[in-house]
């Protein structure tokens, strides 16, 4: 490397060296996203002239047009490669401390979920027939919580209908051409999910003639678009509030949280890693759920 070398070409590297190969395709993607708004923003900065006033600009006018979290994201990104910069003492002082991370106002969210009596009009409008299709998808993510990618990786092996569960062990890249099946997100990904007997009968008639070891769900190249259209369509169709194929998994989350299933439980159901991320994705159900406890714990209290 060069005495003068120019911000975004030691990140370009940086990533080259550090994470190609070493994360995943979707991660690698994120990487090289933030490279991409580094040499635009800033094409002409030196490394070596990079201190606190350079790196807050640069910040700024990323968030001018990115929401809080993204740029969140997008400083943590860039922070990995100028820790390093300052261990090779390539700069001389940490540019990165004491941040100030701005954002737009983010947008107003759509419904994330719905309640249990829509969810039921959603899964009363599925054509569910005898062939394989995005409706029976539909209906096993919200049955069971499964993110899309794990759902589209599912084989036919991968059901136990004796024990009555479903084996995730890996995912679907459905995010480029080449397809195929990758591994989970992480460790805690890895798990036994259990299905009601009704699902465990549909699903063994439906999938009892296919290969054992072929994803059931893709035949080409799937997009999430298609998937979420298709739900669109039957939540207008339903009169219902539109939600996203992700959101039918906050939906499993949320109605199993208001079944009085402990945080426990549903965390391991969706295979996060601990017990954390639900509580920060759920925080608004489960302070709902404290104020009913709260309200039952004080009838007790004045029947003693």
């Amino acid at each position: 490397m060069e005495n003068q070398v120019k911000f975004y070409e030691y990140y370009a590297e940086w990533i080259e060296l550090y994470k190609v190969g070493a994360v995943r395709d979707v991660t690698l993607a994120k990487y090289k996203m933030s490279l991409k708004w580094v040499r635009e923003l800033v094409p002409d900065l030196f490394l070596q002239d990079l201190d606190r006033k350079s790196y807050q600009s640069l910040l700024n006018q990323y968030a001018m047009t990115h929401e809080k979290q993204t740029t969140l994201d997008f400083h943590h990104q860039l922070k990995g490669a100028l820790k390093d910069a300052l261990d090779e003492r390539i700069i001389i002082s940490d540019p990165t401390r004491k941040v100030v991370i701005k954002g737009k106002t983010p947008r107003p969210k759509k419904d994330k979920y719905l309640n249990q009596f829509d969810l039921q009009k959603l899964l009363d409008s599925l054509e569910l027939t005898e062939q394989v299709s995005f409706d029976w998808l539909i209906l096993l993510i919200a049955k069971t919580g499964l993110r899309f990618s794990e759902a589209l990786a599912l084989t036919p092996e991968d059901f136990n209908f004796f024990n009555q569960t479903i084996s995730v062990t890996k995912t679907w890249n459905y995010k480029t051409n080449e397809g195929g099946f990758m591994g989970t997100k992480n460790a805690s990904s890895k798990r036994h999910v259990s299905i009601d007997w009704k699902t465990g009968m549909q699903f063994s008639q439906l999938i009892k003639d296919l290969p054992d070891n072929e994803p059931i769900f893709v035949k080409e190249r799937v997009f999430n678009s298609t998937v979420n259209n298709l739900l669109r369509r039957c939540c207008k169709k339903t009169g219902i509030p539109i939600i996203t194929v992700h959101g039918l998994r906050h939906t499993h989350a949320s109605l199993l949280l208001f079944a009085g299933v402990s945080i426990a439980s549903v965390a391991r159901r969706l295979g996060h890693a601990n017990m954390t991320t639900t509580q920060q994705i759920y925080l608004h159900i489960i302070q709902e759920l404290e104020n009913q406890d709260n309200d039952k714990i004080m009838r007790y209290l004045s029947g003693l």
